[in-house]
């Protein structure tokens, strides 16, 4: 595995004078982490690491420490759907519905995610402090995650916007490498700088092909922007975090009513919950559970 010993971070940065914002990222081991604990397949760990990637660079735009973004799949593809959720520290969490899925390859190297994820909708939920979540919805176009992104912002956000996101699952199915970018124009971007910027992402390889040669996000970005007046402005780490506990799970249990809880003390006589995140189990006595429908009283 390459990239077990570099760290996973994102740049954020500006080109051409300020009219176009760009992020990169390199996710390697963060998708590592997910395939680890959901056991993931092959085209699984490609579909959810893409997500995740873009997860991560998109909770890097977030203005507010506790603001949060979800991107949401649901399709009629063997997956079924992915969701995956971001903060504003770029600290990413998320899972597949069928993780063991196994399809043919496109060709030889090249996982069929489209495929895999079939034809459904893209959701992005912004949760930003506002009363009501800020949400849009999309039909996905290829299914391929970075595709669907790029329309989702043009449609949703009205921010024309490259997006490229890039999992190489080794051999021996574990994650070679993993990153992405997403570059975006702001309304002042000149009709120049806007060809410039066309020509160029039409001429770079595959952010897979990238990564497996070793590219670091600011070379990645360097390639695409670097004669528009590319300027990093910052790098910020990004990792798979799931903030379940054990008083969360309570808290949910105690939401559902004592009614339901006093059913799951009389039949089962405990209860065990799963984090869908992050695979982690919760197990409560009927002691426990009892406490709990006293607090729910």
């Amino acid at each position: 595995m390459q990239q077990e010993k570099k760290q996973d971070y994102i740049i954020r940065a500006t080109a051409a004078n300020g009219s176009i914002r760009a992020f990169a990222a390199t996710t390697g081991n963060l998708v590592q982490y997910a395939r680890q604990i959901h056991h993931t397949s092959p085209v699984a760990s490609a579909a959810l690491g893409r997500m995740l990637t873009a997860a991560a660079m998109m909770g890097s735009m977030l203005k507010g420490d506790k603001d949060l973004v979800t991107l949401q799949i649901r399709s009629l593809g063997p997956l079924k759907g992915i969701v995956v959720s971001a903060d504003a520290q770029a600290r990413v969490k998320g899972y597949v519905f069928q993780p063991n899925v196994d399809i043919p390859s496109k060709y030889p190297g090249k996982l069929d995610v489209g495929s895999a994820v079939g034809e459904g909708y893209l959701s992005v939920i912004r949760d930003i402090g506002m009363k009501e979540p800020y949400a849009g919805r999309i039909q996905l176009v290829s299914g391929e995650i970075a595709e669907d992104l790029t329309y989702y912002f043009a449609q949703s956000d009205q921010t024309p916007s490259a997006v490229g996101l890039g999992v190489l699952v080794d051999t021996d199915t574990s994650i070679r490498c993993a990153g992405g970018f997403i570059i975006q124009l702001m309304p002042d971007a000149t009709e120049d700088t806007i060809s410039k910027l066309e020509t160029k992402l039409n001429q770079i390889p595959y952010v897979t092909d990238l990564l497996d040669m070793g590219k670091s996000p600011e070379e990645i970005l360097e390639m695409i922007l670097g004669d528009m007046e590319l300027k990093i402005i910052d790098k910020m780490p990004t990792e798979f975090y799931c903030n379940c506990s054990k008083e969360r799970v309570e808290k949910a249990l105690i939401s559902i009513g004592k009614e339901e809880l006093e059913k799951i003390i009389a039949e089962d006589k405990q209860a065990n919950l799963h984090c869908h995140f992050c695979g982690k189990e919760y197990d409560f006595t009927e002691e426990e559970l009892k406490a709990l429908l006293a607090e729910a009283k």
